[in-house]
């Protein structure tokens, strides 16, 4: 079965991957917007000579940059440079609006901050990179709440840029800022701040509709649990970031199940169902918990929960019918059913609620 999760900070293992690969890669960043534009600042993408990971908004923008980040393999360019987009009069796009990329060309001998922001990820800690722009040098600090690794070449800015690093890292804000340093250089820095944002899914059920909701979440940054009795349902090969665990009782997945999981049930059985819905309920940490079925399903539910001893209103905290088909969206096309689920479970992220989140697939 497939082991590998998705890393939290979506850059960093494919960064390390070419590094460990190729020796050299170059790191495309957005650090500037203004007005429209393709992508957020800190949106970051991987160039090796053999691939790209990530994206920074496709289009013009992306294959100039790939472009350029690819040429840097060749011409000896600095450690880190910008360069301005204006999007409509440089590449004819018609959001309008300027991009400024960063991009830094890392070799194998530059990466020793790779590791602690590796680590930092795994943990879920907060963690900032700062480089120095336009210097042919590899200078670079990580940053932590109460570590600082590397240098930019001088003491007095090393000191400046982690004590701004710090207070950024205080607030809530994630992404990249170019911003100007206090030494007598007046040196531009590139800020990027990360912050580790687990989206643990576990989705019980390797039936169709629990096949295709995998396959939608194996494009976005989520770390998935995919959870059956039965073996031989699953696929040979499941996305990256996807892990298939056969469970003779899929409801003890739930007792290690981390805080502020996403629990989405999608099994061939009611009556697994509803055994997975009771445990869950048992816990009221989840962000999310979602049954798949129809307004009778939950009704009968919530009678059995009652008739258990549970609270009246027990069946609030679950998402029945799931998805965003319970609004909006009828069709009952797998493929339908599982976008809509993926679409409720990226809302109820982006909202920031804490609500109990169980999800199960259909047969």
């Amino acid at each position: 079965m497939n082991e590998r999760a998705a890393p939290m900070v979506a850059w960093l293992e494919p960064l390390a991957e070419a590094l460990a690969r190729d020796g050299e890669a170059v790191l495309v960043v957005v650090a500037s917007v203004q007005g429209s534009a393709p992508r957020e600042t800190g949106t970051t993408m991987v160039v090796s000579a053999a691939a790209c990971v990530g994206s920074i908004g496709g289009g013009h923008l992306e294959f100039e940059a790939t472009r350029i980040a690819r040429c840097a393999f060749h011409d000896g360019a600095k450690s880190t440079w910008t360069v301005r987009f204006p999007l409509a009069a440089r590449l004819g796009q018609c959001c309008g609006g300027v991009a400024t990329l960063a991009f830094s060309r890392i070799t194998r001998a530059d990466a020793a901050w790779l590791d602690v922001a590796l680590a930092c990820a795994r943990m879920g800690a907060p963690f900032a990179l700062v480089s120095v722009v336009d210097s042919r040098g590899a200078a670079r600090l990580i940053v932590t709440a109460d570590d600082a690794r590397g240098s930019l070449g001088e003491t007095a800015l090393d000191s400046a840029s982690t004590a701004l690093a710090r207070t950024r890292l205080a607030g809530s804000a994630a992404g990249a800022a170019l911003v100007s340093s206090t030494n007598a250089a007046h040196q531009t820095l590139l800020l990027q701040v990360e912050r580790p944002d687990p989206f643990p899914v576990l989705v019980f059920g390797n039936g169709h509709v629990g096949r295709a909701l995998v396959g939608v979440l194996g494009v976005l940054p989520a770390q998935v649990r995919w959870i059956d009795a039965r073996a031989n349902d699953f696929p040979v090969q499941a996305p990256a970031n996807v892990r298939m665990v056969v469970a003779e009782s899929p409801e003890d997945e739930l007792q290690d199940a981390p805080s502020g999981a996403f629990i989405v049930v999608t099994t061939h059985s009611h009556a697994l169902d509803y055994t997975l819905i009771e445990t869950a309920l048992d816990r009221d940490d989840w962000r999310y918990v979602g049954l798949i079925g129809s307004r009778s399903k939950r009704a009968q539910f919530e009678r059995r929960l009652a008739a258990r001893g549970r609270a009246p209103d027990a069946m609030t905290r679950v998402h029945c019918p799931i998805g965003l088909q319970a609004a909006t969206i009828k069709a009952k096309h797998p493929g339908a059913i599982a976008v809509a689920i993926a679409a409720e479970l990226l809302l109820v992220r982006e909202a920031g609620v804490r609500s109990p989140a169980l999800f199960v697939a259909s047969r």
